[in-house]
């Protein structure tokens, strides 16, 4: 009964991802509001703005595991889909992509509140670009496979994010789990964001005679703008986790070495 109401709730009428989108949209602000407030750590609560950002980043953790494991069991119990990723869809693709909307609608309208500034453009841009890409494929049903094959992104993104968490929390560089987590976060960073990326360009240039012509020059913009983004936050990755371990480790062995020498001198 409740499986044929839920089906058709998709099929009538009115394209049922505009209400998908702003429901999503509704709850990540309330879960912002309401529950992540009352989970803020004590790392953050003495700064209003760390405060924000650990709950920012809270949901997007959020978004990132449903939506990266949600693409990889829709392809896992979908097959076909992968045989065309352009003209078939179904109901679990198309929550996919207006719950993605949803969110990138909450993100971009939290940051403009919260954190409005010249670091934050660029990251405006790519979730402008997002909505509209993903809303070209919920609004036309078409691209929808193509669509959920970049939310293959979200798969490193549960890690990015989850190192941001670790870090307002203050968890050391050098602890164990900081470590583990840094290193699916590099991989999965290269697997993710620079070979899925490559293979979604090759893709789009293949089969541009699939697409039309604003959601061809849609795609290829966001694709140049995501890589862009990814570059710069890979340097940044290997520049604040990587050469701080380092020279952590070299100013604690050049201690041990001064002592060292100050014991033989006695």
């Amino acid at each position: 009964m409740f499986s044929i109401e839920f089906s058709s709730f998709f099929e009538e009428n009115v394209n049922s991802g505009y209400v998908i989108a702003f429901i999503t949209s509704l709850v990540f602000f309330t879960n912002s509001i309401w529950l992540l407030s009352a989970l803020v750590p004590k790392s953050a609560r003495d700064n209003k703005h760390q405060e924000w950002k650990w709950r920012n980043i809270a949901n997007s953790f959020i978004h990132s595991s449903i939506t990266g494991c949600g693409a990889c069991v829709y392809f896992w119990h979908y097959p076909n889909m992968g045989e065309d990723l352009i003209f078939l869809h179904n109901n679990a693709s198309h929550f996919l992509i207006a719950f993605s909307i949803g969110y990138f609608l909450y993100d971009f309208i939290d940051m403009v509140i919260n954190d409005f500034k010249p670091k934050t453009y660029t990251l405006l841009v790519h979730h402008v670009l997002v909505v509209m890409g993903f809303g070209i494929a919920m609004i036309t049903y078409r691209y929808e496979g193509y669509v959920l094959c970049s939310l293959f992104i979200e798969i490193n993104s549960i890690f990015l994010h989850l190192r941001q968490l670790m870090l307002i929390q203050q968890w050391g560089r050098d602890g164990v789990l900081y470590r583990i987590n840094n290193s699916f976060n590099l991989g999965t960073f290269v697997v993710f964001r620079f070979l899925v990326m490559g293979w979604l360009t090759r893709f789009l240039v293949q089969h541009r005679q699939d697409f039309s012509e604003i959601a061809f020059r849609v795609a290829a913009l966001a694709l140049a703008v995501i890589m862009i983004l990814n570059i710069g936050l890979l340097l940044r990755i290997l520049k604040s986790d990587f050469q701080q371990c380092h020279s952590h480790k070299k100013t604690s062995s050049d201690m041990k070495t001064q002592l060292v020498d100050r014991v033989k001198a006695r």
